[in-house]
């Protein structure tokens, strides 16, 4: 342990350095200082080769506690990753071993591996392995098969094992995770896929057939790069020259720029991206949710509201898991979190909107240790049971749990677009609209409507609770809402967008945003010396704040079908639906309802030519063109929401 006289030291070239208390970064350097120390002090450290039944063999990093013996039996927790298990070296310890300290000091054999192809594992990496249903020889392997036979070599040389192992891991390890569960080993007895990958068409990739721009560019840029041998170096991330993604990627203007200007050819996933536009066998191998059975290990799937990567996954995975394996353990978190934040963060606030405490603590103390310990460790009669659906409200600031996603007690409800920019729970009385009504505005790709106001080359976080006034200002984005309300509403499951539309062009994006707008006047804020004295604190007044809630773009062309795109009949009003994902929020009495639409959302989501182009990866700068767009609100052609209401 650092002495105190240290502590007081470091504190006062805080006072010296940043002229007051420990910062944040401050504080957590010292607790990882303070957790490394107890790591190394409690664990010792081996590096394997474990071969599995194709040879290939995969560096795994083994962490044991000191005291483990004949007498003292621990339970295994793996982490499979493309990331990198560093630091190597068996005298080399990292800053943490567990998904909270909690574990490390309870003490479990902690086991991390490069998976096949990637740093220090010998094989050849493929981007989604794609599961092998029929298995008919060594050479089929795929990551449940290596997975299966890492725990099976760990069992027979690891000592002093209780027999039990668990799995986890966030993202990509998420992935790997769920991947493990498939016709699980029977010593895997727990597994946690967090913030999974599930099918990298959805997740990541593309919504609804919109490609994400910030995320596949930067993301392959540096991990896409070959690796021809076993490697402890990572590869270098690439220089924008400039913190503005937004310029960045406007300057890069048709997406075969990537290639002409930074990529050279080099990055094979980027180039398969290019290849493969539309949702084909390319994309359907790498669908892991089919593959979800014979899972017999407990599951835990986590997941964040505001997981700007992957909110796809975890709510399908659970989906696919819960169909597809009848009797088996199988539960889900969502909570108000920025990807993996429940760890990364204390889950208290996502920019100027909080959630009243620290989720993320409590989350990993209440739920997560509960949920390994109860199943690994074997002792665990007095662990409180995870709840089939435990579930964070925003909007209330309060967990809930419910025996089943998306909750029983929901009735289905619908949000209708009407004139003057309104939304009713009714449809448009019959005589009432013209039978053409609508509304009209000019999206050019010239121009498009930013995501967020930050300035950032990489993906921001905070835009999923970001105030969206300076979106509704601009001519191209029509915003619709409904009075202040005289009850509570609180929306919980699927969003359906049920759209109408036409559009002069061949292609169009559509956007649809569902907003919490905050009242007016707040209370506490009216008096205006309190109102200075929380503005001098830092407080944000949050009076007339436009709060994302959920938001979804659907790329025209695949309208009817993901694998054949189609184009539009310029002027030709068509059916546009699409899912926005799942909500659990409360829009509070005196808040308003707003639906905003627009059709573009950059550089979130590549620019749509809005011109009929076969692969818009290979589009030229005279293809984008601005389009008319109409959204319709008629008796006939009534655009709407579908929701789902919980009874208060």
């Amino acid at each position: 342990m650092r002495s105190p006289k240290i502590s007081f030291v470091l504190a006062g070239l805080a006072l010296l350095v940043f002229g007051g208390l420990p910062t944040a970064a401050q504080t957590r350097l010292e607790f990882t200082e303070a957790r490394t120390e107890y790591i190394r002090s409690h664990y010792t450290k081996y590096e394997y080769r474990i071969p599995v039944r194709d040879g290939v063999r995969l560096f795994t990093a083994v962490y044991v506690p000191n005291d483990a013996g004949p007498d003292r039996r621990y339970p295994m927790l793996m982490v499979r990753t493309p990331y990198s298990v560093a630091p190597y070296g068996a005298d080399q310890y990292p800053e943490w071993l567990g998904p909270s300290e909690r574990f490390e000091q309870e003490g479990f054999i902690f086991v991390f591996q490069d998976v096949r192809g990637r740093m220090m594992s010998e094989g050849e990496f493929v981007n989604m392995r794609p599961h092998r249903a029929q298995k008919k020889g060594s050479q089929d392997v795929d990551e449940s098969t290596d997975t299966y036979d890492s725990i099976e070599w760990l069992l027979h040389k690891i000592p002093h094992h209780s027999g039990r192992v668990g799995q986890w891991g966030i993202s990509y390890p998420g992935f790997y995770t769920s991947a493990g569960a498939i016709d699980s080993h029977p010593a895997l007895k727990a597994v946690s896929p967090q913030a999974p990958i599930a099918d990298w068409f959805w997740d990541d990739m593309h919504h609804h057939g919109a490609f994400i721009l910030p995320l596949a560019f930067n993301f392959f840029s540096s991990f896409g790069q070959a690796r021809p041998e076993p490697t402890t170096e990572r590869a270098e991330r690439m220089d924008h020259g400039t913190p503005d993604g937004y310029a960045f990627f406007h300057r890069l203007g048709p997406l075969k720029n990537a290639n002409t200007r930074y990529f050279h050819g080099e990055i094979d996933f980027w180039n398969q991206i290019v290849a493969h536009p539309n949702y084909d066998d390319f994309w359907q191998s790498r669908n892991l949710l089919p593959h979800l059975k014979n899972i017999s290990a407990a599951v835990l799937v986590v997941g964040g509201w505001y997981d700007t990567e992957d909110l796809f996954g975890p709510l399908n995975t659970y989906a696919a898991i819960e169909r597809q394996n009848p009797g088996a353990e199988n539960s889900i978190v969502m909570g108000p979190w920025i990807h993996g934040g429940w760890r990364r963060t204390a889950g208290d606030a996502l920019g100027p909107v909080e959630f009243g405490y620290a989720t993320g603590p409590q989350f990993q103390d209440e739920v997560l240790y509960p949920f390994f310990h109860h199943h690994l460790k074997g002792d665990g009669a007095d662990d409180p049971p995870v709840a089939e659906a435990r579930m964070f409200e925003t909007g209330a600031d309060r967990w809930r749990s419910f025996d089943q996603w998306p909750p029983k007690a929901a009735t289905t409800a619908h949000l209708y677009l009407r004139g003057d920019g309104a939304v009713a729970w009714d449809p448009p009385p019959t005589g009432e609209e013209a039978p053409d009504a609508h509304d009209t505005y000019v999206s050019d790709p010239a121009r498009p409507v930013p995501y967020t106001q930050e300035i950032t080359n990489a993906w921001a976080k905070r835009y999923m609770t970001e105030d969206q006034r300076f979106a509704a200002w601009r001519p191209d984005v029509l915003v619709y809402e409904t009075d202040a309300l005289q009850d509570d509403v609180t929306l919980a499951g699927p969003l359906d967008a049920e759209l109408w539309v036409s559009t002069t062009g061949g292609d169009a994006d559509w956007i649809v945003k569902v907003i919490d707008v905050y009242p007016d006047r707040l209370p506490g804020w009216e008096d205006k010396a309190e109102r200075e004295r929380r503005e001098e604190a830092g407080e944000t007044d949050l009076g007339g704040y436009q709060q994302l809630v959920r938001a979804e773009v659907m790329r025209g062309r695949f309208r009817e079908s993901y694998t054949v795109p189609k184009p539009f009949t310029p002027g030709e009003i068509t059916a546009v639906n699409f899912r926005l994902h799942d909500v659990l929020h409360t829009f509070q009495r005196g808040h308003r309802i707003m639906v905003q639409i627009q059709s573009t959302w950059f550089p979130f989501v590549d620019r749509n030519p809005q011109k009929w182009v076969a692969n818009i990866f290979e589009a030229n700068a005279e293809d984008f063109t601005p389009a008319t767009h109409r959204v319709y609100r008629s008796p006939e052609h009534p655009s709407r929401i579908q929701v789902g209401i919980l009874p208060h």
